[in-house]
């Protein structure tokens, strides 16, 4: 574990350990593989993994794979991948899929000490069955049928006999609990469904909350750590657990889950995301996901960092997203080397310096890592900088280019404007300027001062590259589960993704898929995977230079 801060999960496990409960850790990441995971499942993972490290224990990989209707081996194959390139390795591989045959026979167990029995209601009778937070609910018709019958029921409910939801096996509980989930819930129900570990064995499939239990206690899972929502839960947890007779008992301990602004964590809505097109995939650079924080240049050493800062507690909370930005620049500012693009060229003409001459201007890689060393830069007569830094009529204080004015360009020269090129439109397309040769960056010379500074790239030499700049996909918080599917839709930005061509520095020709690079100005960026082909250089923007947020 990199920071051993504290918290209140470490703390119990370290009692624990103290006291004698538990002489060994084993902790589990559990992942469904229905989707792709988050910044949230980060966070879990760092937890897992990182106490379990501290305490010389096991972490084991799960995926709870019980609904084949919505799992998919890609989602196995990218979380796994996930897992490994946040710096963690699983010591054990499980599907909880590996556990039906036992999983079954604890069902079995359960009809036969009359705690389970099969149901005909259909899935809305059941729920209108079940009551509310103020109104208990009432015994299902079926609740008393005799063991045997249940037992009949279940084996033929096994070999296919019944329709999807014609029959599930519920849990006898007491359907008057003040705990809504010690209603009898269901915890076997029909799927006629291929699954993508077990193929068609089996037809009907264990639910989330009775698989759980069993899963932690088969692999003798000592803290069963989830996030909150899972709270009232763990009575059901822990009645599975001892019902079912398992050997050893895991115990269940929850912790508030992550939020950030301006995006969404839940994953119906990320996939509602990529299957109605609105990003592009699941590793979509404005995606929260890790493939797409991956993509987008994030690093995993800043991810933990993060989480770490963030902590772990027993509070529901939003963070803002910021401070992950925040750990993104503390990461790069010492590994990204420095370099010059123009995202909006504007072409300069440098009338009085020499044609067909090419001069080559050295510069620091990282000026805050000198170990990096040094470039090359090739100047010439013709060269691109910003349409921003240009303009024709400024207001007070503007110090780049306008007519008349002077600037320094970065690592080279003075400029001065002296003619404004437009086209028939009235567009400015091209400035001409000339240069002041005694003004060399490096050369000593304090004859003026110039306010402006500008980076630039030389016209001949440039390579071409298309920029992508990004905004937080939503404007606002996410809305709550109970506002209508709608309003997530409505918040998403228009302008969460702006695409331009743009230059950079020649020595950028060869650079390779998640490089990253701080562009003077511009912020920080990386070479993206997935569009990036010879002779196509496509760069994400990972985070502007500087924040108004304060840590």
């Amino acid at each position: 574990m990199e920071h051993n801060s504290s918290n209140f999960i470490r703390n119990i496990i370290k009692e624990d350990l103290e006291t004698g409960k538990h002489d060994h850790v084993i902790t589990r990441f559990p992942p469904e593989p229905n989707g792709y995971l988050h910044i949230g499942h980060a966070k879990s993972i760092i937890l897992n993994f990182g106490v379990a490290d501290e305490f010389g224990g096991k972490t084991n990989l799960r995926f709870d794979d019980t609904n084949p209707l919505k799992e998919d081996i890609e989602y196995v194959n990218s979380i796994k991948e996930d897992v490994k390139w946040l710096g963690y390795d699983w010591d054990n591989l499980f599907f909880a899929s590996n556990y039906f045959d036992e999983m079954y026979d604890r069902a079995v167990l359960l009809i036969k000490k009359s705690l389970a029995y099969i149901d005909d209601l259909n899935a809305d009778e059941i729920r209108e069955y079940r009551g509310t937070l103020t109104e208990p609910g009432k015994n299902s018709p079926y609740r008393d049928r005799s063991i045997e019958e249940n037992l009949d029921l279940f084996e033929k409910m096994r070999n296919g006999e019944f329709a999807n939801g014609e029959k599930v096996l519920r849990a006898k509980i007491d359907m008057t609990s003040p705990n809504i989930n010690l209603r009898d819930p269901v915890i076997y129900r029909i799927a006629h469904a291929e699954h993508h570990n077990t193929g068609d064995k089996w037809c009907i499939y264990p639910m989330y909350a009775f698989a759980h239990p069993l899963e932690d206690a088969i692999e003798g899972v000592t803290h069963s750590i989830c996030t909150l929502e899972f709270e009232d839960q763990r009575p059901l947890y822990n009645w599975v657990v001892e019902q079912c007779e398992m050997a050893s008992i895991p115990q269940q301990y929850e912790f508030g889950r992550l939020n950030l602004t301006n995006t969404v964590m839940s994953k119906r809505k990320l996939k509602q995301l990529v299957d109605e097109g609105v990003v592009d995939g699941w590793d979509d650079p404005r995606m929260p996901t890790i493939s797409g924080l991956r993509r987008r240049g994030y690093t995993p050493e800043a991810i933990r960092a993060f989480c770490y800062e963030i902590g772990v507690s027993k509070a529901y909370g939003t963070i803002d997203s910021q401070v992950l930005n925040h750990f993104v620049r503390e990461d790069l500012k010492l590994k990204a080397p420095r370099t010059m693009g123009i995202l909006k060229p504007l072409k300069v003409v440098i009338t009085n310096y020499p044609e067909g001459q090419v001069e080559w201007l050295e510069a620091e890689i990282n000026p805050e890592n000198p170990e990096m060393g040094t470039r090359q830069i090739p100047f010439s007569r013709e060269i691109y900088v910003e349409q921003d830094d240009f303009m024709e009529n400024p207001p007070k204080k503007y110090f780049r280019l306008f007519p008349g004015n002077e600037v320094r360009l970065k690592h080279a020269y003075f400029i001065k404007c002296e003619e404004v090129i437009k086209d028939e439109e009235g567009n400015v397309v091209e400035l001409r300027c000339t240069y002041d040769p005694e003004t060399k960056s490096g050369s000593g010379f304090t004859g003026r001062k110039v306010k402006g500074t500008l980076h630039w790239v030389d016209a001949t030499h440039a390579v071409p590259a298309e920029f992508r700049n990004y905004q937080p996909l939503i404007l606002d918080e996410e809305p709550n589960e109970e506002e209508e599917e709608k309003t997530f839709l409505e918040l998403i930005n228009p302008h969460s993704l702006e695409i331009l061509q743009g230059f950079v520095e020649p020595n950028m020709k060869d650079i390779q898929p998640q490089d990253k690079y701080q562009f003077f100005r511009h912020g920080y960026y990386n070479v993206d995977p997935k569009h990036t082909t010879e002779g196509h250089l496509v760069l994400n923007q990972i985070v502007e230079l500087k924040s108004s947020f304060k840590l």
